[in-house]
Formats: C-alpha cells, structure tokens, sequence
C-alpha cells in the first residue's frame, strides 16, 4: 500500500488496499451556503412541524402525516433529489446526504419521509421512460401522490427474488395481471402508487407501478408495530389487478437491477438518518444529565455518565465522518460521469453501484451505533428513561428497526465480502496483489524503524496495519474455503467486522487531518481525541474479530503464524482512553449538547 496513488479518488472497496489524502474526502466544514439552508429548511421543518405532533403521528391521527408529507412538498423537501424539468429541485448527492441526516430526528414521520423519497420515488427516476417521469415525479415532487415500494412478501423477505406474485399478459397484450401479497409496506395505507416487483409468467422478476385505485387491489388493517408506530406499515393485496404494459419500470425479468440498485442508495440513506437521529438523542442525555441531581451532585459530574456520554458522542462522530466521506465518492463520481456526457439518472445509478459495499457497511455501522446510543440515552435518564412521559422510550422503541430495514445487517454483513471477492474475480479490484505480498511480509522479519510523529500518525500506522490484518484473513479464508466460502457466514461477518472497524477508523482520522489542516491542530483538538479513543479501541475489536476467523478455519503451524500475524498488525501503544472520554465529556456538557 504505496502512496503513489494517494490522490486519486477511491473506487469502491479501494479503501482497504489505498490510501485517502484528507483533503479528498467531504466533511460537514464543506458544506455550502446553499446546503447549510436545505439544513436549516429540514432542520426548522422537523422542530415547527413533527416533534409538536409526535404524539399524534405515533397514534396515526387521520390524515396527519398525509398533511405534513404535502407541506414537505410545498417547502420543497420531497423533490431535492427530483431534476428541475420534473419540478423538482435538482440537488447533489451531498446535499440529500445532509437533509437525510436532519429528518433523521423525525421518527416515525421520517420513515415515511425516507420511504416516499427514496425506494418509493428513485425507481422512477433511474428507471422510468420519460413518459412515465413526466407523468409522476411532479406529483411526487409536490406531495400531490404518495409513493410505497412493494417487495417483501409472505415467503421472501431477504430471498427477494422468491417472490410469488405474479404477472401475466393479457389476451390482447394491452395490461399485465397480478396476484399477490406483499407484506410490511411503508406507506401502504396512504399511497397512490406502487413499486412493486412481481413474477412475469412465473420467472421473468419485473418491476411495476401501480395506481392504488386499482380494481382488485385491497389493504389489510395496521400493523401494530414495537416502534415507529406513526408509520403506516400494512399488507396489500393484489386479486387479478390489471395493469398497463405502459407501467413496467425497467425491463422484464430484470427488476432485480431496480430492487438492489434502489436498496443501495437506501441502505446509505439510512446510515444518514440515523447518524443524525443520534447527534440530537446525545443532546437530550446530556442536557437531562446536566439537570437531574442525586448525592447532591448534577449525574453529569459522574465518571460513569460521562463514560456513556462520550462513547454515544465518539461513536457518532465515527459514523458521521464515514458517511459523508461515502457520500463525497458518491458524490464526485456522479458529477463526474455526468460531465463525461451521461444521463443524470445513469450516472446516480453506476455511481451507487460503485459503492454499494461502503452504502452496506454504513447502514451496519450506523443502525448500531443508534442502538447503542439509544439504549444509553435510556439508560442515562435512568427510570424516567422507561417512562413515555420522556423522549428516551420513544427514540428506544423506533431504533430498533434499522437493523432489519434495507436488508438485514446479517445480510449486509454477508453483502460486503460477497461483493469485494466478485469484484477482485473480476477484475474491478486488485486483492491478490496485495495479499500475496502480505503473505511474504507474515515470514519476513519486522521492521523497527522510528515511530511516526505528527497529529494521529501512530493512529494512521496502526489502521495501515489493520488492512494488512484483514487482507490476510479475508486472503487465508479464500485460500481454506474456495467456492464453499459463502457457507462459513460466521468467518465472512467477522472479516466485514474487521473492515467496518478499517472504514470507520480511518475516516474519523481523515475528517480530523482534513480539519486540522484548515484551523490548527489546536482547533482540532476534540475531534483528535474522540478519534483517538475509537482507534484504540478499535484495534482491540479488530484484533478479537481475526482471531475468531482464525480459530474457525486454520490450525497448527498455520493458526500460529496467523495469530501471530494478528498480534503484529493489530498493535498500538495504551491510551488514556478514560482521561480523553472524559475531557470529550467535559466539553458537552458544558456547552449542553452534542456539539462536534
């Protein structure tokens, strides 16, 4: 892993064989004025418009979130993503990354939110026929129509492509019939169309919008749901429902390419959400615990809370670095095909594909990550945390579903190492090389030279090592398993474990060099410390993960080198992590929020 290619932009999954210079990845200080507005706009809409009528969203008062999906509308918040020539406002990646992020403290209105935005309208763009974009992206755009996206059924969940619901041509080939159900539907008891995916002639997986007035389309009653319990979920049913040929989005039999190209960019999206949900629940612990007393004492002043205080902020600081570091690649790469001379929507569909194992590995990181915070949040709050007289139990209840939304993280776990091994059989990136060279480093005598100086370079060195440490599993695994690989789901989500850590790691250092090299070390003094806590402990975490994969597949002489191999590339002098916790706790606290 030279630097000769550090300035180029990263391909996806390049992360883990390439070095990134900090001044190419995108970090909340890159925000333009106009993207700080579309902020502001979000962030103003959530305050004035959903937490006032949380309550009321969650009891699903008639009508209620139809209303506010159609003032959204109006300020222009569900056609960000929209091209003016279809009314909508024709925004970058990077800006819709930064509105996901304020309507992630929307809660169950968010999902809807999501749902009408992203799966329920993409579709379309990426894959509909001018016609069809003409027809419906301003009614989208505006909030005239409501959108849901139909894939899970009964019988297949993560199987998608098991679907049972079928398609078949009319008699004079004008319209397509479908039988069916599909089950937990985001907007279902609302929308006015459908993205629904059904068998054509029983084996052809196709894509279909369909008009909810429909004869023979019919819904079943809410589902009563743990949490996000203001979002609309139902079963819908599909009795000989005739529609148009002029309504199938994309080509038959190839709706597996909408399906998993649309859960890419949801999959990123909801690493967005979440990550802003949880700067906003960090608040609300920090301020209660500034205001609740016991043995005489505001509970912040206590080691033990300001333990969890910083770990729910070090961990988000984490993901938010990460995240838009991704949607920066994204980002480039879009705008880049598309002054290269392509379709706008062609260039956001190969430009998600590209990354789609950062977008799987965001929504991992990120989903958990909100657990953790908002099982702490709860925890901080002590009993009052269990009462839902607070805001602890409501932002508990509705985290949990992330790690089953887009795919669960099981499956997305499984997606990463899937998707690295295709792409290096293929051709799209080079592992073997850099494997190989590993392997002869594990049998070489190490080096000790001087240890590196400067703003995090102990850090940086250490992740450098990590990746030698992932390769040469994820190299051993291949070696052990061949084909039959796919079958050891244990060793793979170890192996993804270890490269979530790599990801998240270095781009926490990236955004604080890229920061540091603007306004001081000085400056960037918090976001060193939060980076260097998780780094320390991230190491310790890579470290368990690859002897987990190791004790799965080697033994002998082979166990011992790999171990050996672990301890080499996963070492890092101790650091006071507690003193830095405390100090990133400090500042929260006084300041009475998040405010990194």
């Amino acid at each position: 892993m030279s630097d000769e290619n550090k300035n180029e932009v990263l391909k996806g999954g390049e992360f883990l064989i390439k070095e990134s210079d900090p001044q190419s990845v995108f970090t909340m200080d890159d925000l333009t004025e106009e993207q700080r507005m579309m902020a502001d706009t979000a962030r103003e809409f959530v305050e004035k418009e959903i937490i006032p009528n949380v309550d009321d969203i969650d009891k699903q008062k008639e009508g209620l979130t139809v209303s506010l999906l159609e003032k959204a509308g109006e300020i222009g918040l569900l056609g960000t993503f929209i091209p003016e020539e279809y009314g909508g406002l024709g925004e970058n990646f990077d800006t819709n990354t930064i509105l996901s992020m304020e309507m992630g403290n929307a809660h169950s209105f968010g999902v809807s939110f999501a749902a009408h935005t992203g799966i329920g309208t993409l579709p379309i763009l990426y894959y509909g026929t001018e016609e069809q974009k003409q027809k419906y992206l301003p009614a989208l755009a505006s909030g005239e129509m409501k959108s849901a996206y139909c894939l899970t059924e009964p019988t297949s969940g993560s199987d998608a492509l098991s679907a049972k619901t079928t398609a078949v041509l009319s008699e004079d080939g004008t319209h397509y019939i479908l039988n069916g159900q599909k089950m937990w539907i985001t907007n279902g008891g609302f929308a006015d169309i459908l993205i629904t995916f059904a068998q054509v002639d029983g084996d052809k997986f196709t894509c279909f919008i369909i008009p909810t007035d429909s004869e023979g389309f019919t819904k079943g009653e809410e589902e009563n749901k743990m949490g996000i319990k203001g979002s609309s979920t139902r079963a819908l049913f599909l009795d000989n429902v005739k529609v148009p040929k002029e309504n199938v989005l994309g080509e038959i039999g190839k709706g597996h390419y909408v399906a998993f190209n649309i859960l890419n960019v949801g999959r990123f999206k909801l690493g967005a959400m979440v990550t802003g949900g949880a700067k906003k629940y960090i608040s609300i612990a920090v301020q209660y615990a500034n205001e609740r007393k016991q043995f005489g004492k505001t509970i912040a002043s206590f080691g033990a809370i300001k333990y969890k205080l910083a770990e729910m902020a070090v961990r988000v600081f984490v993901s938010e670095a990460a995240m838009l570091r991704t949607s920066g690649l994204i980002n480039q790469m879009s705008e880049e095909l598309m002054a290269d001379g392509a379709q706008f929507s062609d260039s956001l569909i190969k430009s998600a594909e590209e990354y789609a194992i950062e977008s799987s590995m965001m929504k991992v990181f990120g989903s958990e990550m909100l657990d953790y915070v908002a099982d702490e949040v709860v925890q901080v709050h002590g009993g009052y945390g269990y009462s839902e007289e607070y805001p602890a139990a409501r932002a508990y209840r509705d985290s949990r579903i992330n790690r089953l939304f887009e795919g669960t993280n099981e499956i997305n776990r499984l997606l990463v190492v899937d998707m690295l091994i295709k792409r290096s059989m293929k051709g799209r990136l080079d592992l073997l090389g850099p494997a190989m060279a590993i392997q002869k480093e594990l049998l070489s005598i190490p080096e000790f030279g001087d240890e590196p100086e400067g703003l995090l370079a102990k850090e940086m060195k250490a992740v450098r090592n990590a990746k030698k440490a992932a390769l040469m599993i994820a190299g051993s695994a291949v070696q052990k398993f061949m084909q039959k690989l796919a079958e050891e789901q244990e060793v793979i989500m170890n192996i993804t474990d270890m490269l979530i850590e790599i990801f998240t790691s270095e781009s926490a250092i990236l955004r604080t060099l890229k920061y540091a090299a603007a306004k001081g070390d000085e400056a960037a003094e918090m976001y060193a410390k939060m980076t260097s806590v998780y780094v320390s402990d991230s190491l310790e975490r890579i470290n368990l993960y690859g002897k987990h994969a190791i004790a799965a597949f080697a033994e002998g002489d082979d166990m011992k080198l790999l171990l050996l191999g672990m301890k080499r590339f996963t070492k890092l002098d101790p650091v006071n992590t507690t003193k830095l916790r405390r100090e990133v706790a400090d500042k929260m606290i006084e300041e009475n929020k998040y405010c990194f």
